[in-house]
């Protein structure tokens, strides 16, 4: 039928197409575009080839909209008619407007307009990426590991629960004939059937019950829905079951890997591969907190590097979770007291070995092996004991140790003293405050991850800490809440509602990232970390906490703790360490900025380098004492010798012997009071002489000036040297026994060889006498008062006392001119005529004032006496040759005086040679022990070495140091990434 019309009508349009009536014009469908009449008739050529015919009727419809087609204008032509084309716009309109196009067009722009849309939508909502780290990896894997089908199966059909539901559908046809009067409670079981089947797509457990009421009627019915209660137990408790096969498979997969890896890094112990380990960039990064605590922050450059500060109350579990996080049981332990008396940093490392030491000590302590354990903990209650200073309990020294050891989550961790309600006795009045004030210092660091231990086993208003952690963290954007001893809350807690609300930070007044439960032991010191993790895993897979999803999986054990708790310090360094690289660079610039304009000709040198600047001058110093000359050193020690002695010499041995009669007597005297000097005094008086001229000469060098070399900036080193090497130095006790004996030698040695010897031995008599007799007129001018030249000159006068002593001097004066051959004290006759003689001039003088005067004339009359018996002497060489026999001149004295010379010059002599060879060596190798004790002792090089250039170049050097493993850190960080 189809086919018939179609050709009829192509029968028809070629009649019309073939006729030419003398009109000439175009039919209707040469005015169709080609692919219209292509597609209208088929028959039309629209190419060389045939189309074949189309089943479609014809109708006389352009392809613009399937609008019709305007009638058309015949006008008159040379020819006969032809169609006017007019409305040309229009129709170029029309095609432009074709509806597939708006169509299109309006596709396009809403599907922009719709992105756009959703992308501002995806802008406003919070970015969830951060909080990702909560979940445990192997959660996000469980697709992977748990065939979703298999338990899909397992699961009853829809079928077999719907047959256990009532049929609401009777129900509802038995309610249709009351539905005038029972139209509420028509509604009402509607509802509960739209509700049930709510539940039942949701798959909620436990039973449901829907009433029906009837206002109309007295008694109400009740429709209930039982569910299969059991079921649904055994599907949780499979699901439980699976969730522990899967995590035993992973505790397996990763004890293995733990295993495998252990191997490849003894490998790489041992050379074999030569690459970086992870275990590296942690250490790299401690290294700079190492340096940072030592750092003397004079400008304001505060550490805002990340680490994780842990904080809690006293006896709430800190040390035991940070025990647990490193494997081992390092710390001190105690019942009820505060053992955590000063900050610990522990830097935990992947390593081949299980291992720790100190930051300042190459010991490594074997973490499994039990006596490596207790050695390890005395040592850091030794530490802990020294660091507190007295009158204190705790410290704010902070002591590093670093552990490593295979499967260790890499991250810094900070244990603080906890925090405490009530200082008690035995405690410093201050340990509150301060272990506050150390807690708030490390949390006041914006970087810092806050681990805040809470004791789950007692009460939550008795916290301290969160309020002290809401405090420093108001937001909780880098704070960790954990609850320790979650099985004694499980057991002492009478609602375990209130576990909930603490791990879903409902109940403390504080916010954090993250909320996790543990369990760290029994409470028993002796246990070993492997049986606390299985008995925390125990009790995780019985808990009713667990089952009743009151705690989430990924929640629990320490295990997953340190996961979230490494992740949160790396997440937390990438994101600021740059920044703290940048703000070290600024205060280097700022740093060298100053000391070019202070100090623009000299070299930065910090407290180690000046004093190994100044360590080398002192060692140069006490080299140069053995360049002293022999002549120098024997100088200085005969002159200092005999103003020593000399008082002893004249007072005790020459005075004396010389007021005996004869020369036998004299000799007699002299040489029994020179051996008991000799026996009793003379060695050690030289030896301390010795040490005494050493120090001089040691000091000189040490003191003196050097020109414009000279750095005043080590003046109190070098004094501080002196005076320790002086108190370390003792003169060898051997020295003084053979000096003993060669001074008696020299002493008993009489003969004169020469002439030359003579004269000299005069002339040291003679300075010797005149040097005291210089002394003792002086000594008489201070009693008697100035004499009449001076008294007009200077226009002074005399004393009452002066006076009389001036009187009793005149008197005394007539006395020793009346008997030149005097003895050296007066009678008790001589003494009161003395007294009368001035009495009756009207001076009342007192016997002792007449004796201390006669004392002094008489010594005086001595001296000079003694000295014109010394220009006798020099010409008496001669007789003294011959014994002085038949010679009335005796010049025992000058013999005397040349024994004494000569013992010094031998004394001298011998002591240069001590000093030279033996005691300058040991004073250079006592002054290089104290150099190495003070370079050890950083507390004496800091109170030595002090000044603004130090600090400035101390400073200059620790920032310069710390920018430049900031950066290598952070290269690190980058490759690692």
């Amino acid at each position: 039928m189809w086919r018939t019309r179609a050709a009829a009508a192509c029968v028809i349009c070629r009649s019309l197409a073939n006729s030419s009536c003398g009109i000439k014009r175009k039919s209707l469908l040469q005015n169709l575009h080609l692919v219209s009449r292509s597609i209208h008739h088929p028959y039309y050529p629209s190419s060389k080839f045939q189309r074949p015919p189309l089943r479609i009727s014809i109708q006389l419809f352009s392809s613009l909209n399937r609008l019709p087609l305007h009638k058309t204008k015949l006008l008159n032509v040379k020819y006969g008619y032809q169609f006017h084309r007019n409305f040309w716009l229009a129709r170029l309109a029309s095609r432009l407007l074709k509806v597939r196009y708006l169509i299109l067009g309006s596709a396009v722009g809403g599907g922009y307009t719709a992105k756009k849309t959703y992308d501002q939508w995806k802008d406003m909502m919070p970015d969830l990426d951060e909080y990702k780290w909560i979940v445990p990896d192997f959660i996000w894997e469980l697709d992977e590991l748990i065939d979703l089908e298999k338990f899909i199966k397992a699961l009853p059909d829809a079928d077999d629960l719907a047959k256990l539901l009532p049929d609401f559908e009777k129900i509802g046809e038995s309610f249709a004939s009351l539905k005038g009067f029972l139209s509420p409670g028509y509604n009402l079981v509607s509802e509960v059937i739209g509700a049930s089947d709510l539940l039942l797509l949701l798959g909620a457990p436990g039973e449901t019950a829907f009433r029906a009421t009837d206002q109309g009627y007295d008694s109400d019915k009740q429709f209930k829905k039982v569910s299969d209660k059991e079921k649904i137990d055994q599907l949780q408790e499979e699901l439980l079951r699976t969730q522990l096969k899967y995590q035993r498979m992973l505790e397996r997969l990763e004890k293995e890997n733990k295993e495998l890896r252990k191997l490849v890094l003894q490998r790489d112990d041992k050379g074999i591969h030569q690459r970086k380990l992870k275990k590296s960039l942690i250490d790299m990064y401690s290294e700079v907190l190492d340096i940072l605590s030592d750092y003397d922050a004079s400008y304001n450059t505060q550490d805002h590097l990340p680490r994780v500060v842990v904080v809690g109350d006293q006896s709430a579990g800190k040390t035991s979770v940070l025990e647990m996080i490193a494997q081992a049981r390092i710390f001190p332990r105690g019942s009820g007291e505060m053992m955590t008396r000063s900050p610990v940093k522990v830097t935990l490392s992947e390593g081949p070995h299980h291992v720790a030491l100190f930051k300042d000590s190459s010991r490594e302590f074997d973490l499994t092996k039990e006596e490596d354990l207790a050695a390890l903990r005395n040592e850091i209650e030794i530490r802990m004991r020294n660091s507190v200073k007295e009158g204190c309990t705790v410290s704010t020294e902070t002591i590093s140790l670093s552990v490593k050891g295979p499967g260790l989550q890499r991250m810094v961790l900070v244990d603080l003293p906890g925090v405490i309600s009530t200082v008690t006795s035995g405690m410093a009045p201050d340990t509150k405050e301060t272990i506050f004030s150390i807690s708030k210092a490390y949390m006041q660091n914006p970087n810092a991850i806050i681990l805040c231990i809470q004791d789950g086993s007692v009460d939550a208003e008795r916290s301290i800490v969160t309020d002290l952690v809401s405090q420093m963290d108001p937001q909780g954007k880098r704070t960790i809440f954990v609850l320790t001893k979650v099985d004694l809350a499980e057991k002492n807690v009478t609602s375990p509602n209130r576990i909930q609300q603490i791990i879903e930070g409902k109940l403390f007044p504080m916010k954090a990232l993250g909320y996790f439960a543990v369990v760290t032991g029994k409470g028993n010191s002796s246990e070993s970390i492997e049986s606390i993790k299985e008995y925390e895993e125990e009790f995780f897979q019985n808990s009713k906490l667990l089952k009743t999803c009151m705690l989430k999986a990924h929640q629990v054990t320490t295990k997953n703790l340190s996961l979230a708790v490494s992740d949160c310090f790396w997440k937390m360094v990438r994101e600021s360490v740059e920044q703290q690289a940048d703000a070290f660079k600024a205060t280097r610039f700022n740093l060298e900025t100053e000391w070019k304009n202070n100090y623009p000709r000299l070299r930065e040198l910090d407290r180690n380098e000046l004093f190994e600047k100044a360590k080398n001058e002192i060692l140069d110093e006490v080299i140069s004492l053995t360049q002293v000359t022999p002549k120098h050193w024997e100088e200085i020690l005969e002159k200092t010798l005999w103003e020593r002695v000399s008082t002893h010499v004249i007072e005790n041995i020459y005075l004396p012997a010389a007021q005996t009669t004869n020369s036998g007597t004299f000799n007699t005297t002299v040489d029994i009071k020179l051996k008991q000097w000799t026996d009793k005094q003379l060695p050690n008086k030289a030896v301390e002489v010795a040490w005494e001229t050493l120090q001089e000469e040691f000091s000189r060098f040490m003191t003196e000036k050097k020109g414009k070399e000279h750095d005043d900036i080590f003046d109190k080193l070098k004094q501080a040297v002196k005076e320790e090497t002086i108190k370390r130095h003792k003169w060898n006790e051997r020295a003084e026994d053979s000096l003993r004996v060669i001074q008696h030698n020299a002493l008993e040695d009489r003969s004169i060889s020469d002439k030359q010897q003579w004269d000299a031995a005069i002339h040291f008599m003679e300075e010797t006498l005149q040097s005291r007799l210089k002394d003792t007129e002086s000594v008489i001018e201070d009693m008697v008062g100035p004499d009449w030249k001076k008294r007009w000159l200077h226009w002074v006068g005399r004393t009452k006392e002066q006076n009389i002593r001036n009187e009793t001097k005149n008197e005394l004066e007539k006395l020793i001119k009346c008997n030149e051959d005097h003895a050296a004290y007066l009678a008790n006759d001589e003494v009161t005529t003395v007294r009368k003689n001035l009495e009756a001039r009207g001076v009342t003088v007192d016997p002792c004032l007449i004796k201390d005067t006669w004392h002094q004339i008489y010594r005086r009359f001595f001296l000079k006496s003694a000295l014109n018996h010394c220009n006798l002497c020099r010409r008496g060489f001669y007789y003294y040759q011959r014994h002085f026999v038949d010679s009335e001149l005796e010049c025992n004295d000058i013999v005397l005086f040349w024994r004494i010379q000569r013992m010094l010059a031998i004394t001298a002599n011998t002591l240069r040679q001590q000093l030279t060879n033996t005691e300058v060596r040991r004073l250079e190798k006592n002054v290089k022990e104290v150099l190495e004790d003070f370079a050890e002792d950083n507390e004496k090089k800091v109170m030595l070495l002090t000044g603004k250039r130090v600090q400035l170049a101390e400073d200059l050097k620790k920032v310069r140091e710390i920018q430049e493993k900031l950066e290598a850190f952070i290269e690190a960080l980058h490759q690692e990434k």
